[in-house]
């Protein structure tokens, strides 16, 4: 009997403990942070905060002034579905396999390596809410945004399209993908329309005489227009990193919620977006939350798959061993001393650019150097300012550098530059002896790196599967006989690769 009612004691005992507890269960839950990343299509680090003086961009320079901005991050891949590969797994776009642009969407798949998932898995296996959205200025959307990867995925690694349909306390893991430069269109018509937008929602449009473009471009009215527009479309981004700061404050979470900003690469232009001058993949990259230190400027070199590595960490989940980005907040943290990039395939348009840069040098290593720097390609031939910049090439109207740069017929194997001297990177000293040793030391890191990480573009792309991927793109054609850009493209790019080009 008294054996009965000690175990009677001790069993009230261990129920009311876990009364008591519940309570304190459920804080513990509530204080792992939300997780957000907000996410811009096409657009390089032209904020305030960055030293943009043309625009104004408060809710991003809030950002930096409540948290860490990052003065040198980088994209591994300067187009958006490589880009977004590589930072939804935390792995090199080269590693995994989804290298090529657009690549995986025909008859034949991709699918991911050994262990590695897609991020939203672990942070649900953690007992997140994961969720991904487009801009959250339309509340009651229910839209999923973009996503845009180049392996099979199953989509149940989504619970919604923003945090509202979690369980009271349930910490989330939010992607805010943003159309950035892509507002702006590529057209006349296209540019008139978002000034109208932009014009009737913030109050006033960017003027030309506030456009400073780099040297490589001319100071042509259609290039002046366009980038205009674009600083509108950056100025918009900056409002709608505002709405969502906004609706996390009105719920009161905004204090609990690591909020990141970062972009897909750098603006869509000739030497910008699907290259790998720093146009192309240095992005702003902006963290603000708990766990992050305030007011600091951080100008170490970093790679957008770094963000994947500290999200988990911030959130308490330990970082898988084969992601190969870095916890950048991490007490044992080692500095990058090198970032790494590489552009492959884009749509029909066959490439093969490998870059390791460091705080002082780039060094590009041009695969198809035979080929010119702006292939035949239907996505960037359709914009008006490729078809200008063609024009004015065209009618010798280009000075000597932006002819040099922009059209030679090919390209050399190997280009560095001593960004430091020279930001705008002109002038390729690759042939400089007085370079020779920085030269065979990048050429070595780079090599060490495709090594390393087993660059699967080291390989030409199988021509089954550029067909498969093709055959989607042909099949938006309407019924025509007449062959269209793309498929004159195609052509080219087979003969070229038959002639060893």
């Amino acid at each position: 009997m008294r054996f009965l009612s000690a175990l009677f004691l001790f069993l009230f005992l261990a129920a009311w403990n876990l009364v008591l507890a519940a309570p304190f269960a459920r804080a513990a839950e509530q204080q792992r942070p939300n997780i957000v990343w907000i996410f811009v299509d096409d657009m390089s680090a032209n904020f305030s905060c960055y030293g943009e003086s043309a625009i104004e961009t408060p809710h991003v320079d809030r950002m930096a002034r409540e948290g860490t901005k990052f003065t040198r991050a980088f994209v591994t891949a300067p187009v958006c579905s490589p880009c977004r590969s590589a930072l939804i797994t935390g792995c090199y776009q080269t590693t995994i396999g989804s290298h090529h642009h657009r690549s995986g969407r025909g008859k034949l798949k991709i699918h991911l390596p050994g262990e590695v998932v897609p991020v939203p898995k672990l942070f649900q296996d953690a007992g997140y809410y994961t969720c991904i959205s487009g801009p959250l200025s339309d509340k009651k959307s229910k839209r999923l945004g973009k996503t845009d990867y180049n392996f099979e995925w199953d989509p149940s690694i989504y619970d919604g399209a923003d945090w509202s349909g979690r369980a009271p306390g349930q910490p989330f893991f939010l992607q805010v993908e943003l159309h950035g430069g892509k507002y702006r269109g590529s057209s006349e018509r296209q540019y008139d329309a978002w000034a109208q937008r932009v014009s009737r929602e913030l109050g006033s449009t960017v003027s030309s005489e506030e456009v400073v473009l780099p040297p490589y471009y001319p100071r042509d009215p259609a290039l002046v227009e366009d980038w205009a527009r674009y600083l509108d479309s950056v100025r918009y981004t900056d409002k709608e990193v505002g709405d969502v700061l906004a609706r996390l404050s009105d719920e009161g979470i905004l204090d609990n919620t690591v909020v990141i900003f970062l972009t897909d690469h750098g603006i869509s232009h000739a030497r910008g977006k699907q290259f790998l001058y720093d146009e192309g993949i240095h992005v702003p990259l902006v963290m603000r939350g708990p766990g992050i230190a305030a007011g600091k400027v951080r100008g170490d070199l970093v790679e957008h798959i770094d963000v994947t590595a500290t999200s988990l960490a911030l959130a308490g989940i330990d970082v898988p061993d084969w992601m190969q980005g870095r916890n950048l907040l991490a007490a044992d943290y080692q500095p990058r001393e090198a970032v790494f990039a590489a552009r492959d395939r884009c749509d029909e348009t066959v490439e093969h650019i490998r870059a390791v840069r460091t705080k002082r040098y780039k060094y590009i290593r041009n695969y198809l150097h035979q080929r010119p720097h702006l292939q035949p390609n239907a996505y960037k031939d359709g914009k008006l300012i490729i078809q200008r910049l063609r024009a004015l090439h065209a009618a010798g109207q280009l000075n000597d550098l932006q002819q040099r740069l922009l059209f030679s017929p090919t390209r050399p194997p190997e280009e560095l530059y001593d960004l430091e001297a020279d930001p705008h990177e002109l002038v390729n000293l690759a042939d400089d002896p007085a370079h020779r040793e920085t030269l065979e030391i990048m050429r070595t890191r780079l090599s060490e790196w495709e090594r390393e990480t087993g660059d699967i573009g080291r390989q030409p792309e199988p021509e089954a599967m550029y067909d498969s991927d093709m055959a989607v793109y042909l099949s938006k054609r309407k019924g025509s006989d007449k062959p269209s850009q793309t498929e004159n493209n195609i052509a080219l790019m087979k003969r070229w690769a038959r002639e060893g080009k």
